[in-house]
């Protein structure tokens, strides 16, 4: 895929963010995204680097640009003239590719990270921008612009070895570079000129821990780049989808595997922090670490791909870092770091406008205190996944399993914050009820296959009571329809997930009467709303668009309640809200714009969720 974008040109010079009538922020649906399976970073459409954090995932940034445009930093490189740009991937591979299309010539730039198994050379987290001039001859610019700790920690340039290296007490980077640079001692910058068939390499590197600045000269480029495809183009050829939609779900399956941690299997839930859900609002949220939540969703997702290293490797940190208790306060918490840890205090960077002057801008995240039901049941599920299509699981792993099983009968009636971290006060939501009720039936589906010990008489009981609570209390007779929390009348998304975690029927009248409500209420032209903020308040100002992965889940359940034709049209619509690459941010405005963090683990796992069992249906 590839789609045209607006001029973005920028005069030469340290300190030029832009020339006349660029805008500010690129649309955040104008970026690609590269990584190295521990950090990513994303790459615009007019050929910046405006996100980068090096190292790993929650590293403070280098780039971040997206988030204040000044004082964030970056990695411009583009012709130096006016030109039209396309954006496309290599194909099956997560090499991105930036054209250039001017009076004099047309130019790329080739964006990757390699992906090494050498520990010391992972370490080196290597960004690689090669340029090349494929037809006539053009100018370009470059320009180095690092700003460490997201823009706090002031820097300093050395040279070493003929390289410019910065320098900061957060962290240090080299620049190696196959054309002349120049410097302030703060920014790097280069003006040179390429003619047809002639290439240039810049390769930015981490230093420390034995790494040191190492050149990166064309033919060494070239090595790395062929590499680098190779190994996208080996782990996709493991995919076994074969379906009407292999294009975009492949590319789901590709940015998945991007938002890995390869050193502990975890998968992040995006790559970025505090793009808005709403332009000028205050849902930021930092989405750098995993949450349990999409647990079961991504074993699911890499299970039916064929993905099953994936899988075991999420499923061992799930049983490293998520299946341990904490004593009364319930065995998990919602959300962890890449690295399995549990501190991830929320603070706000007041020195960041945010992105188009959303802010606040935040790193952590204090919904990471929150108490929110319905992750026992993504849990368990995902055991229950992959004991069934992975592999069966240890004797010590079902102790875990029974001790969270335990906890959950304890405590499954409690009010909480709810699957959308609502702020507003603890509530009883349904979807909570829903998934305490798939933790348990979960587990006794293990039990009884496996002949495993349980107290399955305890543990029915309880199953059976949180049906009957659902059924009576979360059903609204006024509404005719089951709502979000109990004895109220809010309609709720999350209830779409009822008939595909199997509680109910998707052809019982009941759930047939809220699957009309809610496209009555919710669903606007195939995208769907969590819920109404003004009806159910959030303790968050401020609107917010229709959640992605919500369309997704509609599509799965339209196909399941036998409408097939519908749930493909609106399969099809949701195609078309993908930017240019294929990928999705966490929601999409009223406009068809992408906002939110991006891009979104949870909506790519939705749509591989949708589109196979669309496929199944259709035949």
């Amino acid at each position: 895929m590839a789609a045209d974008s607006p001029t973005h040109q920028a005069a030469g010079g340290a300190s030029a963010p832009g020339g006349a009538g660029t805008p500010r922020y690129l649309p955040i649906s104008e970026h690609g995204l590269i990584g190295d399976l521990r950090s990513a970073a994303l790459v615009g459409t007019n050929g910046t680097i405006d996100w980068y954090c090096c190292g790993r995932f929650d590293a403070p940034s280098v780039f971040a640009s997206i988030l204040d445009t000044e004082k964030g930093g970056r990695f411009e490189l583009a012709p130096d003239v006016p030109a039209r740009t396309k954006q496309f991937y290599f194909p099956d591979t997560n090499v991105l590719i930036t054209r250039f299309f001017a009076e004099d010539g047309v130019g790329e730039i080739q964006d990757f990270m390699p992906i090494t198994d050498d520990s010391r050379e992972a370490d080196r987290h290597r960004l690689i921008r090669r340029v090349v001039c494929v037809r006539g001859s053009l100018p370009f610019r470059a320009l180095v612009a690092p700003r460490f700790d997201y823009g706090a920690e002031p820097h300093t340039i050395r040279w070493e070895g003929g390289y410019p290296v910065f320098e900061s007490t957060a962290a240090s980077l080299s620049l190696t570079s196959s054309v002349p640079v120049e410097t302030d001692g703060r920014d790097v910058w280069s003006l040179f000129k390429l003619h047809e068939g002639e290439t240039a390499v810049f390769a930015l590197d981490r230093l420390g821990g034995g790494v040191v600045p190492q050149a990166c000269p064309t033919a060494t480029a070239e090595e790395l780049f062929a590499a680098t495809v190779d190994y996208w183009r080996r782990w996709l050829s493991r995919s076994r989808y074969r379906g009407r939609w292999r294009e975009m779900v492949h590319r789901s399956a590709l940015t998945l595997k991007l938002l890995t941690y390869a050193p502990t299997g975890a998968i992040v839930a995006a790559p970025t922090t505090s793009l808005p859900e709403q332009i000028g609002g205050e849902r930021n949220w930092d989405y750098r670490y995993v949450w349990v939540r999409d647990a079961a969703f991504c074993v699911y997702a890499l299970l039916r791909l064929g993905f099953t290293g994936e899988a075991q490797a999420f499923m061992r940190f799930l049983t490293e870092y998520v299946c341990v208790s904490d004593g009364d306060g319930g065995p998990l918490q919602i959300m962890y770091g890449i690295d399995g840890r549990r501190e991830l205090a929320e603070r706000e960077l007041s020195h960041l406008e945010g992105y188009l002057g959303s802010s606040p801008v935040r790193v952590g995240n204090d919904a990471v205190d929150q108490l929110q039901l319905d992750i026992y049941g993504a849990l368990i599920d995902s055991v229950y996944l992959y004991d069934k299509w992975g592999e069966p699981i240890s004797s010590d792993q079902w102790d875990r399993v029974c001790g969270i099983v335990e906890w959950v009968c304890a405590h499954w009636d409690q009010p909480d914050e709810g699957i959308w971290e609502t702020r507003g006060g603890r509530k009883n939501f349904l979807y909570s009820r829903l998934m305490c009720w798939v933790a348990i039936e979960r587990a006794m589906r293990i039990a009884r296959r496996r002949g495993l010990p349980a107290d399955m008489v305890r543990w029915g009981g309880v199953r059976d009571g949180i049906y009957r609570r659902i059924m009576d209390r979360g059903w609204s007779a006024e509404r005719h329809a089951f709502v979000q929390h109990e004895d109220d009348s809010v309609l709720d998304a999350a209830v779409l997930m009822m008939p595909l975690a199997k509680f109910i029927s998707p052809t019982d009248p009941k759930w047939l009467a809220t699957l009309d409500a809610l496209g009555e209420e919710l669903v606007s032209d195939s995208l769907v709303y969590r819920y109404d903020p003004q009806a159910s308040p959030d303790g968050v100002r401020g609107a917010e668009g229709t959640f992605s992965i919500c369309s997704f889940w509609y599509v799965e359940a339209l196909v399941r309640a036998g409408r097939p034709d519908e749930a493909r049209l609106a399969f099809e619509k949701m195609l078309t809200y993908a930017n240019h690459l294929g990928l999705y941010a966490e929601e999409i405005g009223r406009t068809g714009e992408q906002n939110g963090n991006f891009p979104q683990a949870f909506t790519h796992l939705s749509l591989i969720s949708a589109a196979f069992n669309l496929d199944r249906a259709l035949g």
